[in-house]
């Protein structure tokens, strides 16, 4: 599903990430745990095509069978808005824009049509245990509500990998153990793999496998 291999990342002086391989298999769950400054977040934005590595003949980054870096930027938009989706700490929901409005929004620049578009959201929304709040605002919302109407817009194009961060680290106690069973639940009914780095050691303990970071390097990979 995807293979890393010696991932490089600068920002000026400071060297990130440090020579990283990773693989990933399909429909694991895979929680990147460390302290901050680790290098978590950067990896998960190289591996979700955000950002990218220092060039290097020697680096990789293969997702669903594709090379990455052999993409252009238009060919990577387009296979991002595909096969990837992204869930953060704070929900980045339009507040202008119904719950139904904001999941729909990859699909529409995916140009699925209103109508099949709407529907697949709906199917989402129900999924959720969300259909009631169809027509709701994000203000109108509470926070795990506003986290899972995030989890359907990443949902709503079938991407084959859902990137995490922090996505309960915004939640109550409830909310995030609500959220961290949905994990599961959509893995079990959709088959995606899920990547999510966190500082919730209950979360990370449940997934297939834990990654741990320090100081830009990988320094366990652990079954759980």
């Amino acid at each position: 599903m995807i293979s890393a291999k010696n991932i490089h990342k600068y920002y000026g002086d400071l060297h990130v990430l440090k020579g990283l391989d990773l693989h990933i298999k399909k429909s694991e769950i895979v929680s990147i745990v460390g302290a901050s400054g680790a290098g978590k977040t950067t990896l998960l934005q190289i591996l979700g095509t955000l950002d990218k590595p220092e060039k290097n003949k020697e680096s990789s980054l293969q997702i669903n069978d594709t090379n990455i870096y052999r993409l252009s930027s238009k060919e990577l938009s387009k296979f991002r808005n595909k096969n990837i989706g992204f869930i953060f700490q704070f929900h980045q929901l339009l507040p202008e824009f119904t719950a139904l409005e904001n999941i729909c929004i990859p699909a529409y620049i995916h140009n699925t049509p209103k109508e099949k578009a709407e529907e697949r959201a709906k199917e989402l929304l129900g999924f959720l245990g969300l259909k009631n709040r169809a027509n709701h605002k994000p203000g109108e919302l509470s926070g795990g509500e506003q986290q899972r109407i995030a989890v359907a817009r990443a949902l709503i194009n079938n991407p084959a990998v859902i990137f995490a961060d922090e996505p309960s680290g915004n939640l109550d106690s409830e909310s995030a153990e609500n959220l961290h069973q949905l994990f599961f639940k959509l893995r079990d009914e959709f088959e995606q793999t899920f990547v999510i780095v966190t500082h919730n050691e209950e979360l990370a303990d449940m997934a297939d496998r834990k990654i741990t970071m320090q100081d830009g390097k990988i320094i366990d990979k652990k079954e759980i």
